[in-house]
């Protein structure tokens, strides 16, 4: 199999775009002209911003932060300590020994010291799924980082198939207000709010993997341990059968909608207001973190010890 740009050796196969790649080709050209090109296409990000890329340790979100250094961006990661054991202690490990390769900077944020909880002591008050309040927490957390720290824009490290997947779950729910939301790009809507951009949207995960493989980056392989029964997992599982059979179906289900059917979904125009707890930004007077911090700590707190 020869490469489809160099006629080398190929080493990493795509099916969706009928191509074959060799280790250089696909990193420096294939992967990076993806990313290079959602920037530019979506008016993401220039070379004058700062970003906060918001890293988890895996393969995503580290080859984002690769790419991005690599192309010339200035670029600080993000970990949000999520208390999960042992789990987190490696994460946190690997991210700080790929910022310290690349004397990049690292700013770490502890959960339970801005919020109060841990993801697993959050988990086991039922009050909400584990994946749920750990992605509520984290967008939260997120935005007050940038805000507090004066970058311009957090990056985060979905792909291709995290995107599909979110879509297929919302078409399913007939969730209007996210497939309203549903975008590459959500700008800065309210004064609490930082831009918010996801570079990796044209990249397959298995193409990530490829890269840090290829590129040498060592990152976290395991599964969240809370990530069970996680239905976005089980859609994947789905999609990733539809496309063995027919490739290029998840990216033309995204670019479908992204191009013909985001626009049907305009949102509830709800005027934003500011949290009277934290100041962030939410329809109501309390923001979804703040009432979610309340419940948890009541429930840890009459919890038997």
């Amino acid at each position: 199999m020869k490469c489809t740009r160099c006629r080398g050796r190929a080493v990493v196969e795509v099916p969706r775009a009928n191509a074959a790649f060799c280790g250089d080709c696909f990193t420096e050209s294939y992967v990076r002209n993806l990313v290079s090109r959602a920037i530019r296409h979506d008016a993401m990000f220039g070379h004058t911003d700062r970003i906060l890329v918001a890293v988890s340790g895996g393969k995503d979100s580290l080859a984002l932060w690769d790419l991005l250094l690599d192309l010339g961006y200035t670029a600080d990661g993000l970990y949000l300590g999520l208390g999960i054991g042992g789990y987190s202690t490696r994460s946190q490990q690997v991210c700080q020994e790929f910022a310290d390769a690349r004397g990049a900077k690292l700013v770490v944020v502890d959960v339970e010291e801005r919020a109060g909880f841990t993801i697993p002591q959050a988990a086991a008050t039922k009050k909400r799924p584990a994946c749920a309040i750990c992605g509520l927490s984290k967008r939260h957390l997120f935005n007050a980082a940038a805000r507090e720290h004066g970058y311009d824009v957090v990056a985060t490290g979905h792909n291709l198939d995290d995107e599909v997947a979110v879509l297929l779950g919302n078409v399913l729910r007939w969730e209007t207000d996210f497939l309203a939301r549903q975008s590459p790009v959500l700008e800065a809507t309210h004064p609490s709010l930082v831009k918010k951009v996801k570079p990796l949207y044209r990249v397959a995960e298995r193409e990530t993997a490829a890269y840090c493989v290829l590129k040498g980056i060592e990152y976290v392989v395991e599964e969240c341990p809370l990530v069970e029964g996680n239905t976005q997992m089980k859609y994947k599982g789905l999609l990733d059968t539809l496309e063995s059979q027919s490739p290029g179906t998840k990216h033309n289900f995204l670019f479908g909608f992204l191009e013909k059917g985001r626009a049907h979904f305009p949102g509830d125009g709800a005027e934003l207001n500011s949290c009277v707890e934290c100041g962030s930004a939410t329809p109501s007077d309390t923001c979804a973190f703040c009432r979610s911090k309340s419940v948890i700590a009541l429930a840890i707190g009459t919890r038997p010890s």
